[in-house]
């Protein structure tokens, strides 16, 4: 009996957590289209956890960024290697055209936007879209998704329910006290865009409205944002940190039994509302909504300058998200 060959793809996302998060929308797609194929990932370290407890890859790797010569010439090889068939370029960046490039004289088929691709997303207002609809779009030129919804808010978001399925269930309450529903707060964000992070004090002064309405106060984020979490604590002394503590699948389910997550455009955030999160993202002028906000129960307020953005005005958009609202 002649051994049948099993179809090998190759998908592409390297960053950052919430284009990650939003991708995983594609990369659910891209499954579907081939459930037989043997799918790998080239990714990078903090993406390996959540991409391997996901039902979409049988094999991830995460030497997506190379630095140096030898470093590309061991990833050419190794790509060449694994002889892959078709490979979806969902980074479609400068550094994903880098890596079409050396696999040259003979790429596999790939769907992107490196130059001389055999599957290219040719839509001129590609990057006037969201990223959902976007990678759908890329999904239907490349025939894996014939029935795109393409128009804007159409796209299905993220599926983060193999998440939640393998996580723990609950305790019962210590003692029969029932906890009291919780609000996750994201004040930090990337060091380097703090035009992109509300200021942590007025994260302190929802935390004390939140609080005396009777909901705790859960803060998350890296080790490095300890001291945002120590300055909401400031005002909110019974407000938990987390910060450093959690990594991007216990985010998810965090989010999953949240009243409410409330941050800034960030990873972080993108993981809660995927999970089911009602949540309120706040976004500067040096971000465009329209382009990469989460979807979901979703309010999205923006200000030029988020110092001017008032408590008041995401205290407001708190309470309409709330159950009890």
């Amino acid at each position: 009996m002649a051994r049948r060959t099993v179809e090998k793809i190759l998908v592409i996302k390297l960053s950052a957590l919430g284009d990650f998060v939003l991708a995983l929308a594609a990369m659910k797609k891209i499954r579907q289209a081939h459930p037989k194929a043997h799918i790998s990932l080239l990714t990078t370290p903090p993406f390996e956890g959540l991409a391997k407890a996901s039902p979409y890859f049988n094999a991830v790797f995460t030497d997506g960024r190379p630095e140096g010569f030898p470093q590309w010439m061991a990833l050419r090889r190794r790509l060449r290697s694994a002889a892959y068939t078709l490979v979806y370029d969902l980074q479609t960046s400068a550094h994903s055209n880098r890596i079409f490039q050396i696999l040259r004289p003979h790429p596999p088929a790939w769907s992107g936007i490196a130059f001389g691709c055999s599957l290219p997303h040719r839509n001129p207002l590609r990057n006037q879209m969201h990223t959902l609809e976007r990678q759908a779009d890329q999904l239907m030129y490349a025939g894996a998704w014939p029935d795109a919804p393409t128009a804007p808010g159409t796209a299905p978001p993220p599926d983060l329910s193999w998440v939640l399925a393998a996580a723990p269930g609950e305790r019962p309450p210590a003692g029969g006290v029932k906890p009291k529903p919780y609000v996750m707060f994201v004040p930090g964000g990337s060091a380097h865009r703090p035009e992109k992070r509300w200021p942590v004090e007025k994260y302190g002064e929802l935390a004390r409205i939140l609080y005396s309405r009777g909901l705790d106060i859960v803060i998350i984020g890296g080790p490095q944002e300890a001291s945002l979490a120590q300055a909401i604590q400031r005002q909110v002394p019974r407000s938990r940190d987390l910060t450093g503590r959690t990594d991007f699948a216990r985010i998810a389910v965090l989010g999953a039994k949240a009243a409410l997550a409330i941050g800034n455009d960030t990873g972080p955030l993108h993981l809660a509302a995927a999970a089911g999160a009602p949540t309120v993202v706040l976004f500067s002028g040096a971000s465009d909504p329209a382009l990469s906000a989460p979807r979901g129960r979703v309010a999205v307020l923006q200000a030029d300058k988020l110092s001017e953005l008032a408590v008041a005005k995401v205290a407001q958009a708190a309470a309409a998200l709330l159950p009890s609202a």
